[in-house]
């Protein structure tokens, strides 16, 4: 974490989920929020959503302006389970937009912000405001589930992609499959495991899915409690790390935003 104080890395990494914010830093008249992160921490996230914290920002667009690790490359096994996770908790037949709103929905999923200091509109903003970086990201992914016969796409009059899926249980099974592996992991010990012997004679544990409905409540229920660890234990310590004044301004300023969304 260069760049941060020794106590504020502290702060990050026993309290928060290894991340420090400085959410007010001015330069050429124009006021910013950036975070600090150790690279191995973020490179877990990504790939194996241990936090659902910084993956969760990968998931949306981003501009990377400086890439040492190809972020892009590996943030690759991110953007797939995340489009495999959504089209789990979608029904068959959905937008657009409908999918780019649920792929960003799942970060805030039990975020303790959203409950009182979150705009109740921002995943809609989020999805209308960078709607085409977003189907920049994500048409490849969909392009290759279609190939897999996982989906459907077709374009409407007003050039709007629709997206019709099959909801079998042998393709929710390729779903889950493409899920990292700590949340697979939890949606076997919630749902059970087969064992199922491979073309080598290995022998495969894959999670047990009795119905495509239970596969999805469970997953919810999963990716809802990370996000709500992750986001209390960040706030309070985003909070100990900028200090009184201001942590009272970033509180104060997030309910204001908030308010105006719900008059």
């Amino acid at each position: 974490m260069d760049g941060a104080p020794w106590w504020r890395e502290a702060v990050a990494d026993k309290i928060g989920v290894g991340v420090h914010f400085n959410p007010f830093v001015t330069w050429n008249g124009k006021m910013f929020k950036y975070g600090v992160v150790r690279m191995h921490d973020l490179l877990q996230d990504v790939q194996y959503w241990e936090k659902f914290y910084l993956c969760g920002r990968l998931q949306k667009p981003v501009q990377i302006v400086v890439d040492n690790l190809d972020i892009r490359k590996i943030n690759y096994i991110n953007l797939r389970a995340a489009l495999s996770a959504s089209l789990l908790l979608l029904p068959s037949e959905f937008t657009e937009a409908d999918l780019y709103a649920k792929i960003c929905n799942l970060s805030y999923m039990g975020d303790v912000r959203m409950l009182f200091a979150e705009d109740k509109n921002k995943v809609k903003k989020i999805v209308a405001g960078q709607f085409d970086l977003f189907h920049s990201m994500y048409r490849p992914y969909l392009e290759e589930f279609e190939a897999k016969k996982l989906l459907k796409l077709s374009s409407t009059a007003n050039h709007q992609i629709e997206v019709s899926q099959d909801c079998d249980l042998s393709v929710s099974r390729s779903l889950v499959s493409a899920l990292p592996p700590s949340i697979r992991s939890q949606l076997s010990m919630k749902q059970g495991e087969e064992v199922k012997p491979s073309q080598t004679g290995r022998v495969l544990h894959d999670t047990k899915i009795s119905s495509r409905e239970e596969a999805a409540n469970c997953l919810q229920r999963i990716l809802r409690r990370r996000v709500m660890v992750s986001s209390a234990r960040q706030a309070i310590s985003g909070l100990l790390a900028v200090g009184g004044v201001n942590a009272t301004m970033y509180v104060a300023n997030k309910i204001n935003k908030a308010w105006k969304s719900w008059r």
